[in-house]
């Protein structure tokens, strides 16, 4: 944290307030910005009263949300929250629970939607999003629209379900009241900025409501709350190498606290990681980039500081994305840029395995460090399925973690996340963390109901959580799970565990796929189509299915078992299979965790 130059204060004073500002803890910096905002309120007085801007007199509004993971939904929540706050009636809708036709009653509607994967709508908007693409979709004359669109700059199909919900809701005659924003990973400013336009448009259609006017209270000090705005620095208690020796993976548990936090979470969560770069991968950029380490540049939050500093904190320096280069080309002007940005299959292919150092080495224009940091995107956090319950280990929250690492194009790579917790946390010291809730990768309401469990590799890690929370409930719902991995020597995540569990009739069947172990390798697919007609049958009397891991082809594959297994065992056409895992989506009976 430093005081820019640009700040009002004389040079004496930033001097003075950037020696104590960095020695402050994080509570001491929360308690000291709660104690100035309440002091300046006091100070202001009863005199300080004024009016609220106008609000619209109860205009309908409502909110649609497809989310993958949970952020569509909190934002969604959010600006409900901001809308009534305002004067709207309004009210949330998650895609799962709406048809295209109901959309015809809708006058005002926000849509706040994510991009899955390479352009896929997520898991509970798929009908909802054919069914609007569709034929059959209803004219909309009547309806004012907005969309948020939610994505990532790494995939080359960028909020492409947002752009997808724009464009089509314009095309069956809504009419755009407030331009569509995209986000990248960063979307609190953005989505602010987006909502308080939309807001401030829709408003203007009503005449306002009488002023609310303050009473002049000051607000007191607030209590320290910690979450995605303010990172809680939790102690790493325990860090353990799964793999046995001879296993080609690391794979390793962490145990983390959160004691003194109020963080909790349940089954399914997901906790976000905050990591730092790799001081390998800093001097990597700086000596690519002819930069200079005290160089100093802008940080994201508005102050400066040295470029090593500023790197190793808030900017993504590894990830090359088509975005990154086309702004970097912008500046470059190179033609062999530009032609590689003209062809999709020659721009992925120098994507893979390249980070931001390489595209400084091959393509240098001696860029000045301050212009360089503008073409990098905020460090993202990382979020690890839990893999715990927090019935079973109050007060702490633990993750399994695969340390990435490879080489690629003559130089050692790794993960910036998962080899910040492998190699650079000791035991002691503390990462910056928050939970992050999952609305849609949950525990049966009811502790009766079987559950099915698909968990290859890391993707084991919300089934350890699973079983932990019906073991502290003493639920009586039978639990199945199937593992896979490469060797069952070197690579069975939490063995003795899920043994355990089966002699004590926790967990009522085990399926293995040890892929490495045979000349034809094995997958938990496989295992899924040799037990099919028991996954039927327990699908059958009512049990819900879960997955968790690989995005690019296990879900994918896992997804194809599970139609095959109702064409074979349930008499099914291919098209009917289809509707019934569909409708195991909608019902919330089919869930997914997948990355």
């Amino acid at each position: 944290m430093i005081i820019p130059s640009h700040a009002p204060f004389s040079e004496p004073q930033r001097n003075t307030l950037n020696q104590i500002l960095p020695t402050l803890s994080d509570q001491q910096t929360t308690w000291l910005s709660g104690f100035l905002a309440g002091a300046q309120s006091s100070a202001s007085g009863p005199s300080a009263a004024a009016a609220a801007p106008a609000a619209p007199s109860s205009i309908p509004l409502t909110i649609l949300y497809g989310t993958e993971s949970g952020n569509c939904e909190e934002l969604a929540a959010q600006a409900k929250k901001a809308a009534a706050a305002k004067g709207f009636a309004a009210k949330t809708l998650d895609m799962g629970d709406i048809k295209a036709a109901d959309l015809a009653k809708v006058k005002n509607l926000l849509v706040i939607v994510s991009t899955w994967g390479d352009g896929e709508p997520p898991d509970r908007a798929v009908i909802f999003y054919e069914q609007i693409m569709g034929d059959q979709a209803p004219k909309l004359d009547q309806t004012h629209f907005s969309v948020l669109a939610l994505g990532d700059t790494s995939y080359e199909k960028f909020c492409q379900i947002g752009k997808d919900f724009d464009a089509r809701l314009e095309a069956l005659g809504a009419k755009r009241f407030h331009p569509r924003t995209d986000c990248d990973l960063d979307y609190e400013g953005p989505f602010k900025k987006w909502l308080d336009g939309a807001l401030q448009n829709l408003g203007s259609l009503a005449a306002p409501v009488a002023p609310v006017v303050s009473n002049g209270s000051a607000p007191s000090a607030p209590a320290i709350e910690y979450g995605k705005k303010n990172h809680f620095p939790s102690e790493l208690k325990e860090r353990v190498l799964l793999n046995g020796r001879g296993s080609i993976k690391e794979t390793i548990h962490l145990e983390l606290s959160l004691a003194g936090s109020g963080l909790t979470y349940d089954a399914g969560d997901a906790l976000a990681v905050v990591p730092s770069n790799c001081p390998e991968d800093i001097t990597a950029v700086i000596e690519a980039g002819r930069f200079k380490a005290d160089d100093i540049v802008p940080a994201p939050d508005g102050s400066d500081g040295p470029l090593n500093e500023v790197l190793a904190q808030y900017y993504d320096i590894t990830g090359l994305t088509k975005n990154i280069v086309k702004k970097y080309n912008e500046l470059a002007k190179s033609d062999v840029l530009t032609a590689m940005l003209g062809d999709k299959e020659k721009l992925q292919s120098y994507l893979w395995g390249r980070q931001v150092c390489d595209l400084l080495t091959d393509y240098p224009i001696g860029l000045p460090a301050k212009e360089f940091v503008n073409l990098l995107r905020k460090m993202p956090p990382r979020l690890y399925s839990i893999a715990s319950s927090m019935k079973a280990h109050p007060d702490e929250v633990h993750l399994t973690v695969a340390a990435v690492r490879y080489d690629a194009h003559g130089r050692a790579r790794k993960g910036v996340a998962s080899t910040y917790l492998a190699d650079r946390v000791a035991i002691g010291e503390t990462i910056p963390v928050y939970t992050h809730h999952n609305k849609n990768f949950k525990l049966p309401a009811n502790s009766d109901t079987p559950i099915i469990m698909i968990g290859p590799g890391t993707g084991i890690a919300p089934f350890r959580s699973f079983i932990e929370d019906r073991a502290a409930d003493g639920a009586k719902g039978k639990n199945w799970l199937f593992f896979g991995d490469q060797r069952f020597s070197y690579d069975f995540l939490y063995q003795l565990e899920w043994q355990d569990y089966l002699k004590d009739g926790l967990l009522t069947k085990l399926n293995t796929a040890f892929s490495r172990d045979q000349p034809q390798k094995i997958y938990v697919q496989q295992r899924m189509i040799e037990e099919g007609k028991g996954i039927y049958d327990w699908l059958q009397d009512g049990a819900h299915f879960y997955v968790c891991g690989d995005a690019s082809r296990m879900a994918h594959d896992v997804n194809e078992a599970l139609i095959t297994i109702y064409q074979t065992h349930g008499g099914q056409s291919r098209e009917d299979a289809e509707a019934t895992v569909k409708q195991l989506q909608k019902d919330k009976r089919y869930q997914r965790d997948v990355y």
